[in-house]
């Protein structure tokens, strides 16, 4: 497109000096004379579309898919880091031992207070749920490119088996 604004910008200046330098191809319409009315609405319509090309700004946007955050944006505005492993509490399981994949874990950010519930394959910010066990959950953890696996715990408590 800039290419093609130029060269109107270029023909636009060769009609304005009163030459084009080139003779016209036969059978082709004859060129307008400077003073008509016709070839003076086309040269404000082209100097018009080339001021308006030249005064507007254009963006480049990148979108940033699949696996990984954009780098570009803020880690203390997003929520991409929250919740944290130390502020999470298992508070209970729901363990289904003939199929383990339909089993579910209720974890509690005691930090802002809100509650989870995960499966397996399910995400928390950097961490994605690999195994509920009957007690405990088991976290794949990806941190500067490493991925390392914790388990969290269910404490007891008294009175409860």
């Amino acid at each position: 497109m800039r290419f093609r604004l130029l060269g109107d910008a270029l023909a636009l200046l060769l009609l304005a000096c009163g030459g084009g330098g080139e003779a016209p191809a036969p059978g082709a319409p004859a060129p307008a004379q400077p003073g008509a009315p016709e070839a003076q609405a086309a040269t404000d319509a082209a100097a018009q579309d080339t001021a308006a090309a030249q005064t507007g700004l254009v963006r480049e946007v990148f979108a940033y898919r699949g696996a990984g955050r954009d780098p570009f944006q803020s880690l203390l505005t997003s929520g991409d880091i929250r919740p944290l492993l130390e502020d999470l509490r298992l508070t209970g399981v729901w363990y289904d031992g003939r199929y383990p994949a339909r089993s579910v874990a209720v974890l509690r950010d005691v930090t802002v207070n809100k509650r989870y519930e995960v499966r397996v394959d399910d995400e928390l910010g950097r961490m994605r749920v690999v195994e509920i066990r009957p007690r405990e959950i088991v976290f794949a953890i990806e941190e500067f490119g490493v991925t390392r696996q914790v388990t969290l715990t269910q404490t007891k408590r008294e009175g409860v088996p």
